[in-house]
């Protein structure tokens, strides 16, 4: 494994985990966010996030690889430059369809993949903390990470030979638990669970401290008399 500044990056490919990460064009993505950073600084962000997020998770020595599910051009060559597989979207039907055809995309290569969903809005995300949670979720047919606000979901795992069935969007917690997937709830995974939808959430993730990308899209938004 080496390191480029704070992101070790993971060269050794046997890890067991393939991760679904589903990312909007980046027009259309992290519209709530508008409000505090401004129209033009939001699709920069949306891309940085989830930049921040493939880089961390690549970076997991339990992670083999990692399929992005998007339509976006500018966003999948950035993504594929991190070292993920990029697929299209081709079901555009929304968050849930686009992460079942992940899975497909992933299975259809390696039936026996043990498969994992993670959201692209977790800029502050640690490989050790998502390497923590694996561990966990390798413990169960499927699991979940709740989101830091307690209602939506992060994380959602399927083990090997088990269908992911995802049910992400507004209080997914509950839709979760109540299709039989487990929560994952040991210390130490803030990082897993802080996605970035508002204003308040991207003040949260900067005090955890997030990734090079969306730090340097930050500072590039800094007038330089204020540097």
């Amino acid at each position: 494994m080496r390191t480029e500044g704070e992101i070790a990056t993971n060269t050794d490919r046997t890890g067991v985990w393939s991760l679904v990460v589903p990312l909007k064009p980046l027009a259309r993505a992290k519209s709530r966010l508008t409000q505090a950073t401004g129209p033009l600084l939001r699709p920069r962000l949306a891309l940085a996030f989830a930049q921040d997020t493939v880089a961390a998770a690549l970076a997991c020595r339990a992670v083999r690889d990692v399929v992005v599910v998007t339509d976006d051009p500018m966003a999948g060559a950035a993504l594929s430059a991190l070292g993920a597989r990029i697929v299209p979207d081709r079901p555009a039907a929304g968050l849930n369809a686009a992460l079942a055809h992940g899975e497909r995309a992933i299975r259809g290569r390696r039936p026996a993949a043990a498969v994992a969903a993670l959201n692209a809005d977790l800029p502050a995300l640690r490989p050790a903390e998502l390497s923590r949670v694996l561990e966990f979720a390798a413990e169960f047919p499927r699991a979940f990470v709740t989101d830091a606000a307690g209602i939506g979901t992060t994380f959602l795992s399927a083990s090997v030979g088990m269908e992911l069935r995802p049910a992400f969007g507004g209080p997914s917690r509950a839709r979760h638990l109540a299709s039989g997937a487990v929560e994952i709830v040991p210390a130490g995974i803030d990082s897993v669970r802080q996605d970035v939808d508002t204003g308040a959430d991207l003040r949260a993730a900067l005090a955890l401290g997030v990734g090079p990308h969306t730090a340097g899209s930050l500072a590039a938004e800094v007038p330089a008399r204020d540097r």
